[in-house]
């Protein structure tokens, strides 16, 4: 991946930019580039923090020079195919806290932290045509619900445990109209009216294709399964140059960077919430 500069290749760049910080004070360091010895870093991630890493990456890679080798996909999957060995990633943005701990139990992962936090919410398009308040009008006669029941586990699980925890499950069962496998498409759905109403992860609320044609109401957080809430930011074993890996840590889990996940839907660490669910959870490292 190439630098956007005009003009000058990655050599040329990094060539200039070691000479410039050979001769700064370390005050003039802080604000430029700063050698390490790798030039990229491999991180993967829950592909539902996509957005927010690729912005993130974008800002991290202008400001330094370092390539982020970035893959975001299922957490499960990822998770799996560490823990067996059937491959290797220097960071890993993992889903619930268990994995991390696994990942480190197993010796994987050199250390975590805390990287942010996911909520449900009750959702309705823009307008709120059929005056839905709460969770107990899901089961309201003629209330159109649509599900993502049959996606993936961080998708369809918690929405389950909600109906359970809530003593919804069959009464909102018989007004389903949408059993989805894609959260997205029923979003859109949604938005084109053919429903009332939905139960999604929070950070759903800001993507692009509907932010705007929809209305959201917080979940009871009693009512929330809490396996799925927490991600955890991993450096892990196959680490090339671990002074990187933690200054980009560092960066994502910095203010700025938590800045970044909240306006993406997500609660950051320095929140109340995010720092009451740390305490609750245990969010620590093992």
């Amino acid at each position: 991946m190439e630098l956007k500069q005009t003009g000058i290749s990655r050599r040329g760049f990094l060539k200039g930019a070691l000479a410039t910080a050979a001769a700064a004070t370390p005050q003039t360091m802080l604000a430029g580039f700063t050698p390490f010895k790798s030039d990229s870093l491999q991180v993967w991630s829950c592909g539902g923090l996509s957005e927010a890493f690729n912005e993130l990456n974008a800002i991290y890679e202008a400001r330094t020079g370092h390539n982020i080798q970035y893959t975001g996909a299922f957490a499960g999957a990822l998770g799996k195919s560490l823990l067996a060995l059937q491959s290797t990633t220097e960071l890993f943005g993992a889903r619930v806290l268990e994995l991390s701990k696994k990942l480190r139990k197993a010796g994987l992962s050199l250390h975590f932290r805390p990287l942010c936090f996911t909520d449900y919410v009750l959702v309705v398009p823009k307008g709120n045509p059929a005056g839905i308040r709460d969770l107990k009008d899901l089961a309201e006669p003629g209330v159109r619900v649509m599900l993502p029941l049959r996606s993936s586990p961080p998708g369809s699980g918690p929405v389950k445990g909600i109906l359970k925890n809530s003593n919804l499950t069959d009464a909102v069962m018989k007004n389903m109209v949408a059993n989805g496998s894609c959260v997205i498409n029923m979003m859109c759905e949604l938005v084109d009216g053919k429903g009332d109403a939905s139960i999604i992860e929070k950070r759903l609320t800001t993507h692009d294709r509907f932010k705007d044609k929809i209305e959201y109401m917080p979940i009871d957080e009693k009512l929330i399964p809490p396996g799925p809430l927490t991600f955890t930011l991993n450096i892990m074993k196959y680490v090339k140059d671990e002074r990187l890996a933690n200054d980009f840590a560092d960066f994502v889990c910095g203010t700025e960077g938590q800045e970044i996940f909240e306006k993406h839907g997500f609660t950051s660490i320095y929140s109340a919430r995010g720092l009451e669910l740390i305490e609750r959870f245990g969010v620590k490292d093992v």
